[in-house]
């Protein structure tokens, strides 16, 4: 790196939210990097939440830490989306970088006023979709590219259907689920999808309650259909409370050659199958090992006492974190960046759109920018 960065951290555990994958420890260890200071408004157990991710000063207010420490990134560790927009403006305004939690907001119409901020005051806005940082996916995008299945035909995805089945599943699972759809084929044209509620048509007026804030949220089941560049078909289902049938989340890709699949379990590991039986019939699939992790030049070695229940989220924050870094220093977008995540908002609210449409395929990019449950 050419210079040295300033890191604040908002990471407010007052605030309600569902678990946590570690983004507020993105840039721990990294060459070049103080992190000067947290925000959190609970000041409880602070001197441990300091020393956690190695921040020098607490604050308890975001404006007030801008203002004492003027830092050149913030990481915004929350992954509830409501209220992001009020959280993050300041921030912008002030030119500070961004490494944001997923999903980047609860609205399109919010997603666009962060990203026109961004474009007026040159910040750069990385999204902890870290399915591109990941080598499992990367080392997939690679085999697609490279011809091991053949023709790609169709991209299958679900969330984890667990009690937030539907609506809630596909705005918090979802996200990662369609990202890496665009990550491997491109954004896609249109969508057109089937959402119903208490077993009927969903309708504008319904809503479901949610374990988090999440803004305009409907559906206990869904099926969305997406039409990528080159004819690949995209499917995503979400389903509630089938998680009791065993693990539900994760992609496949299916070609004239093959398939490749990928479950959201402790190991990640990426599966090839060679047959080219449609996956509906008896398929058998063999791991594909991943090449090493490439270095980060002078970055402490991660401790594995400090990285929590899964490696995958701290190997990938941190690959996050510093591809932010790089994309200021080159002046390009991040390779997980607010725009890609803008793009998942367009295929869930197109998704909605359809429905309420009477099932109607929706052009993507959308023009109704505003949530069709609010429209």
């Amino acid at each position: 790196m050419n210079r040295s960065w300033k890191i604040g951290i908002l990471h407010d555990t007052a605030r309600p939210g569902r678990g946590g994958h570690g983004t507020h420890l993105a840039f721990r260890g990294l060459p070049g990097v103080e992190t000067v200071a947290l925000v959190d408004s609970n000041c409880g157990g602070i001197e441990k939440k300091l020393a956690e991710t190695g921040a020098k000063r607490h604050y308890a207010a975001l404006d007030e830490m801008l203002e004492c420490e003027k830092p050149d990134v913030v990481v915004c560790g929350s992954r509830v989306p409501e209220g992001r927009l009020d959280e993050l403006e300041p921030v912008i305004r002030r030119g500070c970088h961004i490494l944001c939690e997923k999903p980047l907001a609860a609205t399109l119409e919010e997603a666009d006023r962060l990203i026109a901020l961004a474009d007026e005051y040159g910040v750069k806005i990385a999204v902890a979709h870290l399915a591109r940082h990941a080598q499992v996916f990367r080392t997939m995008k690679a085999m697609i590219e490279a011809g091991e299945i053949g023709r790609p035909l169709a991209f299958y995805g679900r969330g984890k259907e667990d009690e937030r089945g539907g609506g809630e599943d596909f705005v918090v699972l979802g996200t990662h689920i369609l990202d890496i759809g665009c990550f491997l084929f491109g954004a896609p044209e249109y969508v057109f999808a089937d959402f119903t509620f208490g077993g009927r048509p969903l309708r504008s007026t319904d809503r479901c309650a949610t374990s988090e804030p999440l803004g305009p949220v409907a559906g206990d089941e869904l099926m969305a259909y997406y039409r990528f560049p080159n004819g690949v078909r995209g499917f995503f289902e979400s389903r509630k409370n089938l998680a009791s049938c065993g693990l539900r989340m994760g992609v496949t890709v299916a070609g004239t050659e093959g398939m490749l699949a990928v479950r959201y379990d402790d190991k990640r590991e990426l599966r090839l199958c060679r047959s080219s039986l449609p996956p509906e019939d008896d398929t058998r699939f063999e791991t594909v090992g991943l090449p090493p992790e490439p270095e980060i030049p002078g970055a402490e070695p991660l401790d594995p006492a400090k990285i929590g229940f899964m490696p995958y989220f701290a190997v990938n924050n941190r690959r996050a974190a510093w591809d932010l870094l790089r994309a200021v220093e080159e002046n390009r977008e991040p390779a997980a960046s607010a725009r890609d995540a803008q793009m998942v908002l367009e295929m869930i609210q197109g998704a909605y759109a359809s429905q309420l449409a009477g099932g109607r395929a929706m052009a993507i990019p959308l023009t109704q920018r505003k949530h069709p449950l609010e429209a």
